[in-house]
């Protein structure tokens, strides 16, 4: 007599593969530049409470940068307070501004060695911008960049380098410096003044600076030429 296949218990091939958790769909959720930035502000914020030196915080922002998923997010910052944990159900992050067609967009890291670098014109601004600098010259003009946040956060070493910070007029300047055998200064606009009336709130720059042997100079409105109208 044929036994029954009813009583014949399942074996590992037949039963159904496991379908992933929401949990696990949403670590495995690819992440945006705004996500990357969201925890690198939970990074140098502990690192700026003394959670992490300042290796660490280089180390974490590489990994951070260079990460893909959601889960890589969790795990750069799980051992910090507001890092980004597991979620139930995750809804996707809108960015805060796209670039307009015909804008340039830039990494937040600027990294120069015998070389310069610029960012003028209309550009896409970051919120945190960091800015390593050693024998060569930056350029940072945000007078005609889209700046999409109130605040903006500017990181600046500079050695044996040049390195010039333009803001709006009307532009807020919180200024930590740290000039050793160098020198970090705050410039006044020149002759000729803005262009027109400023039409937006004044933007808030958070910029710190560590000179050695270089030089950091924070400059207010438009270059000369643009003043003058000769561009």
């Amino acid at each position: 007599m044929a036994p029954d296949d009813a009583s014949q218990p399942n074996r590992p091939q037949d039963l159904p593969a496991a379908q992933p958790t929401g949990d696990e769909l949403a670590l495995r959720r690819r992440v945006s530049d705004f996500e990357r930035e969201e925890v690198a502000d939970v990074l140098r914020e502990a690192a700026g409470e003394g959670r992490l030196s300042y290796t660490e915080l280089e180390d974490r922002l590489e990994v951070l940068y260079a990460a893909k998923t959601y889960g890589e997010l969790v795990e750069v910052a799980a051992d910090l307070p507001n890092g980004p944990t597991v979620p139930g159900v995750t809804a996707p992050v809108a960015p805060i501004a796209q670039p307009s067609p015909g804008m340039t967009v830039h990494a937040p890291v600027i990294n120069v060695f015998l070389s310069d670098a610029k960012r003028t014109g209309s550009w896409l601004a970051p919120q945190h911008q960091e800015v390593k600098a050693v024998l060569g010259d930056v350029t940072l003009d945000y007078t005609e960049a889209q700046v999409p946040y109130d605040e903006i956060f500017i990181d600046v070493k500079s050695i044996l380098a040049d390195v010039k910070i333009r803001v709006p007029q009307n532009a807020i300047v919180h200024l930590d410096s740290n000039p050793i055998l160098g020198s970090v200064s705050e410039q006044e606009a020149g002759i000729g003044g803005v262009l027109t009336p400023p039409t937006t709130p004044p933007k808030t720059f958070h910029i710190r600076g560590t000179a050695i042997l270089g030089d950091i100079k924070i400059k207010r409105g438009p270059r000369l030429s643009k003043r003058l109208r000769l561009t």
